[in-house]
């Protein structure tokens, strides 16, 4: 992924495979090699939807869900279903 910078505010998009766009969505950021803590988990939402899966995304930059400063942060998503709560890494968020 390209930089982004820590002005700005986009939405960062995620693809999870399987999912039906219905269940509720969350997404951390951590530094590298850590996994995220309860407190780490932010509300995002679905868009893009397809026969395989949708895409995940938050809106993160000031103003945004979640403020990120300069770094590499490691992005996960967790979808939580009747049964099952999968928390997959995602890749790496360079801020600039």
């Amino acid at each position: 992924m390209e930089p982004i910078s820590s002005l700005s505010r986009p939405y960062v998009y995620t693809f999870v495979t399987g999912a039906s766009g219905t269940e509720p969505v969350e997404i951390a950021f951590t530094n590298l090699g850590a996994e995220p803590g309860e407190a780490d988990w932010h509300t995002a939402e679905w868009a893009s939807l397809t026969a395989g899966g949708a895409r995940a995304r938050i809106l993160i930059g000031p103003g945004g869900s979640v403020t990120l400063t300069d770094g590499t942060y490691l992005m996960w998503v967790r979808v939580t279903g009747p049964i099952e709560r999968p928390v997959m890494p995602c890749g790496p968020i360079p801020i600039t």
